[in-house]
């Protein structure tokens, strides 16, 4: 049976690309960026006056100048005006505003007093080359990379977009996801629920964690367990979407025909099985178009762990963004997991006395408790090498979206 880092790696080995789509920039925050953003021109495209104050030459002040003439003023957004060539010539100036010529730096009012178009330098101001100077080209030069590639776009590369001019972005197209919950134990929330029943809760945790994770566009769906349902409505899911999750169904139970069914439906496997709890009975696979399919374990628990242990990562690259190794998280507490198998283990996160991660062992009580995920911040994930994990010990660490 596959490692986790096993099946990972098969995972990562399957998956094509998702397709690349112009998009306005309005409408690009949360999008995966495509292609790198250059600068168009240098970045400040001027010597930008950084203070509200007074501009001069800084030879005058180092001179014993202390006393000037205000020539003019110099807003934001106006073209630069000329330095006169007396060494007692200044310009006042606003912050943004373009450094007028033959200046080099800048004096903040506070430092001075002014009246009737004269300037005068208090006893502490200071005229140094370059002062309250944003120089031209200082951040980046024209043609140079600003942002690479494969970024999810916040409201930093938004402002990058917009300052070099970029209206539109190309980006990863948004996949379209169907969630997938089987069994004949299931009723919608709002449905009466005999005793015998269980409302449904997989799909809409499942859709819930991809639309934070920036997949929003996610449909559910609900297979009972019948042979003939199954194959009529699953062909025509994964004929209609992208990515398909299904949970349940996957495991060795009389009634579980999922597998059986993908194969019969031209679905590859991959892999059935990681050495692994929760979720040991995780299923993935392609069909002939290279659509990924996980078929995730049942069990509440288990179905949330793989989604963010497999799932995310998998549609993460697929959208492409370069890989993000996990957070190393410190154990606040002793742990000992007998099983041979890898122990996704929820935990409570805080920072320690040292700015490290701590992860404080909260466990569910099964793996159907999904109440007991409540309060955890996501798992560390222990190996199967050993069964006896001392306070301390250093294991990767999943966040839950």
């Amino acid at each position: 049976m596959l490692t986790p880092a096993e099946a990972e790696a098969r995972i990562r080995a399957a998956l094509a690309p998702f397709p690349t789509e112009e998009c306005p920039l309005s409408a690009a925050h949360g999008r995966v960026l495509r292609t790198e953003l250059h600068a168009d021109r240098d970045l400040p495209p001027f010597d930008r006056v950084t203070m509200d104050g007074f501009a001069l030459r800084a030879a005058a002040v180092s001179a014993g100048q202390r006393k000037f003439r205000i020539e003019a003023t110099q807003a934001a957004g106006m073209r630069p005006f000329q330095l006169g060539p007396g060494r007692d010539a200044c310009i006042e100036v606003m912050t943004g505003a373009v450094l007028p010529e033959g200046a080099d730096c800048v004096v903040p009012y506070e430092e001075t007093e002014s009246s009737a178009g004269r300037m005068s330098l208090l006893p502490s101001a200071m005229g140094l080359p370059g002062r309250s100077v944003h120089r031209r080209g200082s951040d980046h030069r024209a043609g140079e990379v600003i942002v690479p590639g494969g970024t999810r776009i916040t409201g930093r590369e938004i402002a990058v977009a917009a300052a070099i001019g970029a209206a539109t972005l190309a980006v990863t197209r948004l996949p379209n996801i169907a969630v997938v919950a089987t069994g004949d134990e299931l009723v919608e929330v709002g449905d009466a629920v005999a005793p015998h029943q269980i409302r449904r809760s997989n799909d809409h945790a499942l859709r819930a964690a991809l639309s934070l994770a920036g997949y929003p566009r996610v449909e559910r769906f609900h297979l009972h367990d019948m042979r003939h349902e199954i194959e009529h409505m699953l062909w025509h899911i994964i004929a209609e979407f992208d990515v398909v999750l299904i949970s349940g169904g996957v495991s060795k139970g009389k009634f579980d025909f999922l597998p059986a069914e993908l194969d019969a439906q031209g679905v590859k496997k991959v892999f059935h099985g990681v050495a692994q709890r929760p979720g040991k009975p995780l299923w993935f696979g392609l069909n002939p178009e290279r659509k990924p399919v996980f078929a995730l374990p049942g069990n509440p628990v288990s179905a949330y762990t793989c989604l963010h242990r497999y799932v995310l990562p998998a549609l993460a690259q697929a959208s492409g963004r370069a890989p993000v190794p996990p957070r190393l998280a410190v154990l606040a507490s002793p742990v000992t997991f007998k099983p041979l198998l890898a122990y996704l283990l929820p935990v409570r996160t805080a920072s320690g006395a040292h700015g490290e991660l701590l992860a404080t062992p909260d466990p569910s009580n099964t793996s159907g408790d999904f109440s007991g995920l409540v309060g955890t911040d996501g798992f560390v994930e222990l190996p199967a090498e050993q069964t006896e994990f001392p306070a301390g010990y250093v294991a990767p660490f999943w966040a839950w979206v």
